[in-house]
């Protein structure tokens, strides 16, 4: 009965190719940017965690006219089907292209994991020199040591939106929860309305 399906920050632009109905794909950079912009951080770039994500990272650097510093990572073992077990999701080499020292450095990404990557990264970035790093993530999955890791990890904050719950019983100090609600909200009514919703979309 499902006649029309609202998501936000696909893994994958092309999951929408696989509905015959109408797929409105909302970004979370209209909740993202704003909030990035009343931080005031001076010296900001703007990373990816690899080079998958180097299109959003770009997107988010133009717009907030900062840098862009882009991960290299190379993957100590694969991680294939059924047999990615937590163990199994290990980063090995890693290493930054783009300016890092004295950078405030934010890590954009759509969904931290097991945070092996986005923890490596940000410990990288900081002794390459960066004063501070932070990550804005759309979907906190979290799964395995992901919580240890980010706490022991030289992640200053971490910004995520509510799509997923953090768990009750983890040290969520230092995240940064902004909720999707408003956004959601807002399209659903301007479709039931038939009003146009790309004003919506920052990019």
């Amino acid at each position: 009965g499902v006649d029309r399906i609202m998501t936000m920050d696909l893994h994958a632009d092309q999951i929408q190719g696989f509905f015959d109905i109408p797929v409105d794909h909302l970004y979370a950079s209209g909740i993202f940017v704003p909030y990035i912009k009343n931080l005031n951080i001076e010296n900001l770039s703007i990373a990816a965690p690899d080079m998958g994500g180097a299109k959003r990272a770009n997107a988010y650097s133009q717009h907030l006219n900062a840098p862009m510093i882009i991960c290299h990572k190379q993957r100590e073992k694969a991680n294939e089907g059924a047999q990615k077990l937590e163990n199994d999701n290990v980063v090995g080499k890693i290493t930054a292209i783009g300016e890092v020292k004295d950078r405030n450095i934010i890590i954009m990404d759509d969904m931290i994991d097991t945070a092996g990557t986005i923890t490596k990264a940000a410990d990288m970035f900081m002794e390459l020199g960066a004063s501070s790093v932070r990550a804005a993530v759309t979907h906190p999955v979290l799964s395995g040591p992901a919580y240890d890791r980010i706490n022991n990890s030289a992640l200053s904050e971490v910004i995520v939106t509510d799509t997923i719950p953090l768990k009750k019983d983890e040290d969520t100090s230092k995240f940064t929860v902004l909720t999707v609600a408003d956004i959601f909200a807002d399209v659903i009514e301007r479709v039931h309305d038939y009003r146009e919703i790309s004003s919506k979309f920052i990019f």
